[in-house]
């Protein structure tokens, strides 16, 4: 059982690669889906489409068991979709800056603290 174990940790190592990367990927695809369906107006055509491509390549690739593929095709997918992100970023930049620029009229004070259990000096 052990030279058994042995002959077969190179392929048991390649098959695992190969879920683990199919795992990535499916996320990857599932969480790029999510955000473009939500926040895809926010960029232009052109990167809307590539993301779409990359995504359709992924999705290929998904259907085999090559590692490296996968993971080169979600590398393409991670980099296309990075301009989805900074869109989501810019614009929750600009409602975090209109939520403080409505905060700014809140008006600061100080004050000095009265104690009036304390007795009066006398003069």
């Amino acid at each position: 059982m052990v030279k058994d174990a042995e002959a077969n940790a190179a392929d048991d190592k390649k098959r695992r690669e190969a879920v683990d990367a199919k795992n990535q990927g499916d996320a990857l695809v599932h969480s790029t889906e999510k955000a473009l369906a939500e926040h895809g107006d926010k960029v232009g055509e052109a990167e809307r489409t590539a993301i779409q491509d990359a995504m359709t390549d992924l999705k290929e690739a998904l259907k085999g068991d090559d590692a490296e593929a996968i993971k080169a095709k979600s590398n393409t997918l991670a980099q296309a979709s990075m301009k989805l992100g900074e869109a989501m970023y810019t614009q929750q930049a600009e409602a975090d800056a209109k939520r403080d620029a409505e905060k700014d009229d809140i008006v600061d004070a100080e004050f000095t603290e009265v104690d009036d259990d304390k007795p009066k000096k006398s003069a």
